[in-house]
């Protein structure tokens, strides 16, 4: 079987790498500079877009100006800001948050079958998760519904309390 250019994947050749950004948790984070220099593919071969390309496009589009995602895509960051950069946008603020992880040290997501959330009343469950992000729990949250409960998190969300992100809970290492 020939693999002809239509079957090809594409890179962007890195043109404007970004060697460091600020995550409005974690303060400025220094990309390793080979990461942050690499081309890398925008296209793939089977004829999809890349994440990268796609995520950017599609926030630049929907008009997002702040993510907040997980620490596992802190290493990505820097592709995404260098394509703002390619197209002649404002990149977004970013904050990472730091990882919910089994007892095993993977991170709780599909992709490492992690039970799914009990049907039901997911006020628990929203509060199990503003507790790991050390925010303040009213009072009474047994008595507010769903709706209620996520507007008070909302009014009451203090970034300065969410805990830094543990060395453990991501390769830090190689930012």
């Amino acid at each position: 079987m020939h693999l002809g250019p239509q079957n090809a994947a594409l890179r962007l050749r890195q043109q404007q790498p970004v060697l460091r950004f600020y995550d409005k948790l974690r303060g400025e984070i220094v990309a390793d500079e080979a990461l942050a220099r690499e081309d890398f593919i925008i296209h793939r071969r089977d004829g999809l877009f890349a994440y990268n390309l796609a995520v950017v496009v599609d926030d630049h589009f929907q008009g997002v100006t702040e993510i907040v995602r997980g620490a596992d895509l802190i290493e990505p960051t820097v592709r995404q800001i260098s394509l703002y950069h390619h197209f002649g946008w404002q990149a977004p603020d970013y904050i990472h948050l730091p990882l919910a992880l089994n007892s095993d040290g993977n991170k709780l997501s599909k992709q490492n079958h992690a039970p799914a959330l009990p049907k039901g009343d997911p006020r628990p469950a929203l509060i199990n998760a503003l507790q790991f992000l050390n925010q303040d729990i009213v009072k009474g949250w047994q008595d507010l519904r769903v709706d209620e409960l996520l507007k008070n998190a909302v009014a009451n969300w203090k970034l300065s309390t969410v805990p830094e992100i543990q060395h453990s809970q991501t390769r830090l290492a190689e930012l």
